[in-house]
């Protein structure tokens, strides 16, 4: 693979951890913050989301949203099990265009794509290019 290409891929890599990262480091820092408005407000799979949101469930929902906004961007960052941790990234984003996917509307401003895509997308090069063996920890763990 070319200089280039690696240099673009630390990049991706590094500026979507960060991304991540400071999405569950300010959330786990603001005790005011609740994931339930997202999650009660769902357009797509609304009674999924409501449960999510219940009372019983939206103490545990809220630890794992923030932890694993700050774990996988922490993974990103330093290219550490860099292809689950984008594949897990993945699936979040996934999780979060559900709830304002109004079929074909996502949000007010786009037609099916939009940023959860595009960083679903994102992840799933640095999953495909091992983006992590560059200039990361994976590439100390191979063999």
């Amino acid at each position: 693979m070319n200089k280039s290409l690696r240099y673009s891929l630390v990049l991706l890599r590094i500026s979507l951890g960060w991304l991540f990262f400071y999405a569950g480091i300010t959330k786990v820092f603001d005790s005011s913050w609740s994931a339930a408005g997202y999650l009660q407000s769902a357009k797509t799979f609304s009674g999924v989301y409501q449960w999510l949101a219940s009372a019983s469930n939206i103490g545990w929902i809220n630890f794992v949203n923030e932890w694993s906004l700050v774990l996988i961007g922490a993974a990103l960052i330093v290219g550490f099990r860099t292809r689950i941790a984008a594949l897990l990234g993945a699936g979040l984003m996934l999780l979060y265009y559900f709830p304002i996917l109004d079929f074909p509307y996502v949000g007010e401003h786009s037609l099916l794509v939009d940023e959860h895509i595009i960083y679903i997308f994102s992840l799933l090069i640095l999953t495909r290019m091992r983006a992590g063996e560059y200039w990361g920890l994976d590439s100390r763990m191979r063999h």
